[in-house]
C-alpha cells in the first residue's frame, strides 16, 4: 500500500520498513523528530519527510481504512460507543439554565480603586 519512487526524482526508497518502523517508534514513544535513534532508522530527516509525504498523499488514511475493514471482517471490533464525564466536558456556564439564587462569596462591597 505504500507508494513506490517510479518516477520520482532524488534517490530511491530503500528499505520501507525501516522507515515505517522509524514513524511508528516516533509515534509510540512521543519524542522529537531529532531524537530518533539514528543506527536503527536512518536519518531523521528521511523520515520525517516519509511520514510527511504519506499524509499529503493519503496513504495512513488507506491503510487506516484497510486495516479497520479488514478487523471488522474478522469480528475483532466492537463499535460500541461509551460516553462519560471524562469525555465530554461541558464548562459550569455551557448549559442553557438559569443561575439559581446562591451567594458567590462575595460581600458586595465594590472594588474601587484608592486613589
Amino acid at each position: 500500500m505504500l507508494p513506490s519512487n517510479t518516477g520520482r526524482k532524488g534517490r530511491p526508497f530503500h528499505d520501507n520498513r525501516k522507515i515505517v518502523e522509524g514513524i511508528i517508534y516516533r509515534a509510540r514513544t512521543g519524542i522529537p523528530w531529532r531524537d530518533l535513534p539514528r543506527e536503527q532508522f536512518g536519518p531523521w530527516q528521511t523520515v520525517w519527510k516519509r511520514h510527511y509525504l504519506y499524509a499529503r498523499l493519503g496513504v495512513w488514511d488507506r491503510i487506516h481504512a484497510a486495516l479497520m475493514a479488514q478487523a471488522d471482517a474478522a469480528g475483532d471490533i466492537e463499535w460500541m460507543v461509551s460516553v462519560d464525564s471524562t469525555i465530554n466536558r461541558a464548562h459550569q456556564h455551557g448549559t442553557n439554565t438559569t443561575r439559581p439564587d446562591q451567594p458567590t462569596g462575595g460581600d458586595g462591597e465594590p472594588q474601587q480603586s484608592v486613589s
